[in-house]
């Protein structure tokens, strides 16, 4: 709130600018929970009180805490800090909210920034969707394209193969036959 006691609206987000913060984590695209606090406007300390607070409304599937080796694989993937415990200056492994848990992280949070920021995120989450579709897509179309090359090729080397086999014969020179001579013997 401003200092009139009216809520400030959030500036609109590059969904690219939050679709770069989801990274890959146990075969789900998730969001680590400094991350979305920072996008929420909150320290990660609230967010994850929040969390702790409301943990029934986080199952499994929808968010889950890192193993430091997977945190370890992330800080090397993104070249993160490695200050304090080795944990880029955190003293606990992160949270790792799936599209699902971070929509419902907005909610405990109770703030309009984090309630407007959520579109955003759920956004950002969808484009990666649908590009991970199109590239399936694109992929399935090249692979009937070099199908179809390949037995163009093979018509077509075929082709080929046979003229350079009549070039070949036309290049053998006949066979010798003795000439008669012309005149008397």
């Amino acid at each position: 709130m401003t200092k009139t006691g009216t809520h400030r609206a959030v500036a609109p987000l590059a969904v690219e600018a939050i679709a770069t913060r989801i990274v890959l984590a146990r075969g789900q695209k998730v969001m680590l929970d400094s991350d979305l606090a920072a996008l929420y406007g909150v320290p990660t300390r609230r967010l994850n009180e929040q969390v702790r607070r409301n943990v029934g409304r986080f199952p499994a599937d929808v968010m889950f805490a890192l193993t430091a080796a997977e945190f370890a694989a992330l800080k090397s993937q993104f070249a993160t800090s490695n200050a304090g415990s080795g944990r880029g200056g955190r003293r606990k492994l992160p949270l790792a909210f799936t599209e699902h848990g971070a929509l419902m992280a907005a909610t405990v949070l109770n703030s309009p920034r984090a309630t407007e920021v959520a579109i955003y995120v759920v956004r950002a989450f969808v484009q990666l969707r649908d590009l991970l579709a199109s590239n399936k897509e694109l992929a399935r179309q090249l692979r009937a394209l070099e199908e179809r090359l390949e037995r163009r090729l093979d018509t077509h080397g075929q082709a080929i193969a046979g003229i350079l086999d009549a070039i070949r014969q036309l290049m053998v020179p006949p066979p010798e036959t003795r000439k008669r001579q012309i005149g008397f013997a």
